[in-house]
């Protein structure tokens, strides 16, 4: 395929089953509202508004699949797929059931956490652009702040900062680098912190793409209170 000619077929999964405990919510944090709008539907209408992107899953857990289906009924068109199947014990579990549901044929998976609102269409194009040229490639920033190594409560080390990035996503890959890495995984009994990770243990480089200081993980109360301030610019952008 030509990437300057054809649209890799592009399938997303969007991992939105965590229960959100240091929310301290009612509810699950990605059914929270902000301007009017849970944080779900946020983070979904950049994909459904994407033509790079051909089908989406939400992967999630069981109680939560009524609640989404209705949200999604506010964001959905008719030309995008978007299916809801449910979630693992850990969040890899959950990716691997998101990966199942993709097409066959598709040529690349794209991975992203439904509590990253601020995702734009621009960084998942470039997402994907970066998986077909490169094969895996990870959304980072730059860390901005000195980083100690810590242990039993004492300061051991002091890594050099030039070095040391934060992770974010979209995170994206050929389909068949992603589904061997989690196979691999299943087989050997590992669990990692991301996909690059297990993409990581199998030999393939991953490549960045330098995101934004807005594409926040919205974990806390004090994520939600500075979501509101990143959500009403983005409103005045008409983003």
């Amino acid at each position: 395929m030509d990437m300057n000619t054809d649209i890799p077929q592009t399938h997303a999964v969007i991992v939105a089953g965590g229960i959100g405990k240091r929310m301290g919510a009612d509810r699950p944090k990605q059914f929270l509202s902000l301007r009017g709008r849970t944080i779900l539907e946020w983070t979904l209408e950049p994909f459904v508004a994407s033509k790079e992107i051909h089908g989406i899953t939400i992967v999630a857990e069981r109680d939560s699949m009524d609640v989404i289906r209705e949200q999604v009924a506010q964001v959905s068109q008719p030309w995008k797929c978007i299916d809801i199947v449910e979630g693992g014990r850990e969040r890899q579990d959950s990716v691997r059931n998101g990966i199942a549901s993709a097409p066959d044929n598709c040529d690349i998976i794209i991975v992203h956490d439904a509590v990253r609102p601020f995702i734009t269409v621009e960084l998942i194009g470039d997402c994907i652009k970066g998986a077909y040229e490169h094969k895996a490639v990870t959304v980072m920033r730059p860390v901005k702040e000195t980083v100690k190594e810590v242990r039993d409560g004492i300061v051991v080390a002091t890594p050099d900062r030039s070095t040391l990035w934060i992770t974010q996503t979209p995170q994206a890959f050929r389909a068949d680098i992603l589904r061997e890495a989690h196979r691999s995984a299943v087989e050997d009994g590992f669990i990692g912190t991301d996909d690059c990770m297990l993409a990581e243990r199998l030999g393939h480089a991953v490549h960045i793409i330098e995101g934004n200081d807005y594409n926040i993980k919205i974990t806390t109360p004090a994520d939600l209170a500075f979501a509101e301030a990143i959500a009403q610019n983005f409103e005045k952008r008409g983003t």
